[in-house]
């Protein structure tokens, strides 16, 4: 039995890339028609308990496996939660633990960089979602020897190969028309209790997911997002990088 991969037996063996290339106009335009998509992204933490089909969901966990990850360990599960009596479960650990955040552990400094969001420790978008997803990272593999004893396989870069999956995730989700929230409860390790995971599984991100309630808001600078000539350098040449 084993609960790892098979990584460190499996040979190096190269295949023939399959690629479709497309035309530069094409590649182009798709590139344009992404970027309007996912501008119209926003964080909302007002959601309509609106029936969403499951596939969408399923699709965009299967996208985020696409995911490039450190070694091709793929350290991820999506957990994908419909039951209401489960999110109210969430909701109230993840309220007592807030609660708590924002009452005694919080510094004056994160609590001015979080006025604008106008968040606190009430969290209903976690029950009132049609879906929550708990991402969780697997910090280490598990596996059995011959032996039955259980054994720890190491995964590289596990924490940045999550992230990426979990970009992946959201883009697929906004691209079909939904909206969603990363939140992340500090601590949270009571979600892998709660959602019976092994300890080799560590709960990464909470992300709700659904259509907005028809009284929807978000803070007013929420659309505000850097311009693109303070997060592109374009180094074209070794000279132009030295200047």
């Amino acid at each position: 039995m084993t609960t790892g991969d098979d990584s460190a037996q499996t040979p190096h063996i190269p295949v023939p890339l399959e690629f479709q290339r497309i035309s530069a106009d094409e590649s182009l335009q798709r590139s344009r028609d992404f970027l309007e998509t996912m501008r119209t992204r926003r964080s909302i933490r007002h959601f309509s308990p609106e029936p969403v089909q499951y596939e969408i969901i399923a699709n965009a966990v299967a996208t985020a496996g696409t995911a490039p990850s450190g070694a091709n360990q793929q350290p991820w599960t999506f957990v994908v939660i419909s039951d209401q009596s489960t999110k109210d479960q969430i909701r109230q650990a993840a309220e007592n633990t807030e609660r708590d955040f924002y009452e005694r552990r919080i510094s004056e400094e994160w609590r001015g960089a979080l006025r604008p969001l106008g968040t606190d420790h009430q969290k209903p978008h976690l029950s009132d979602a049609p879906y929550l997803v708990v991402v969780f990272e697997h910090p280490f593999g598990l596996e059995f020897d011959e032996k039955g004893e259980e054994v720890k396989r190491k995964h590289y870069y596990a924490q940045e190969s999550v992230g990426i999956a979990v970009g992946l995730f959201i883009a697929s989700i906004t691209n079909a028309g939904l909206c969603c929230l990363t939140h992340t409860p500090s601590p949270m390790i009571f979600l892998r209790d709660l959602l019976e995971r092994p300890r080799n599984e560590r709960p990464f991100v909470v992300i709700p997911v659904g259509y907005p309630a028809d009284d929807a808001t978000v803070p007013a600078h929420a659309s505000e997002k850097k311009p693109l000539d303070e997060i592109l350098i374009h180094v074209s040449s070794l000279n132009e990088s030295e200047q």
